[in-house]
């Protein structure tokens, strides 16, 4: 399996250009150290909108899906930091999914990425699921393309958290996730009007309305790459 883990935290949301400089500092030099620093957490990832405009994309890679109700993780959720008390508030129009991978095929890293975000039309859980997998093994070995992942969103049994108080709203979800990668700019692009249309998507058993974005790899870490910094 391409992605580190059977679970992932998948998050959107937007950052004003003000708060930006700080934002990223904050999140790669204390943010990212800290939630590699919680048992079962394997990768992070940040990305930037393709765009150049708010949008950031952040993908945690976990073991399991426990790690999301985990008590060093809501310990974590309950006690941010002053910098993250701080920062939470600009984190505007928050998406946050807490997933099971259900597919993963190819590289789970590259330099651009399709995030989606879309649901099975009624009754089509099975039919979408089995379509995806199928088209995964046809475009990961495209030229410019790397990997397809698809998660599915599942709430663990917690209470709202200190940090989402502190964002001020009650956090969307997206239903699945489906995350395109590639090294070519163009050809991860190129899924969106193409193989991952809306219109394709429909067919294979999506329902009408899903929600994309391209973005561009920022930055990515493993537990060992933060281990020794400085909090």
């Amino acid at each position: 399996m391409a992605l580190l883990g059977k679970a992932a935290l998948a998050m959107w949301w937007d950052m004003a250009e003000p708060a930006r400089a700080e934002f990223e500092h904050w999140h790669a030099h204390e943010h990212f150290p800290e939630r590699l620093g919680i048992p079962g957490f394997r990768r992070a990832s940040r990305w930037r909108s393709a765009d150049g405009g708010e949008g950031v994309f952040v993908l945690y890679e976990l073991e399991d899906h426990g790690v999301l109700s985990s008590p060093d993780y809501l310990a974590r959720l309950n006690a941010p930091t002053p910098w993250s008390t701080r920062m939470m508030p600009h984190h505007r129009n928050m998406v946050r999914s807490q997933c099971r991978v259900l597919d993963s095929r190819g590289g789970g890293m590259a330099s651009h990425a399709l995030a989606l975000r879309l649901s099975p039309a009624p009754g089509g859980t099975e039919e979408l699921r089995g379509a995806l997998r199928a088209l995964a093994a046809e475009l990961c070995v495209q030229p410019g393309l790397a990997g397809l992942h698809l998660l599915r969103h599942e709430s663990p049994a917690i209470a709202q958290t200190a940090e989402q108080k502190l964002r001020g709203l009650n956090d969307r979800y997206a239903d699945w996730v489906l995350l395109a990668c590639g090294y070519e700019a163009a050809a991860v692009a190129a899924l969106s009007a193409g193989a991952l249309a809306e219109a394709r998507l429909v067919a294979l058993g999506a329902a009408s309305g899903s929600e994309r974005g391209l973005y561009q790899l920022a930055y990515s870490a493993v537990p060992a790459d933060v281990a020794d910094a400085v909090l």
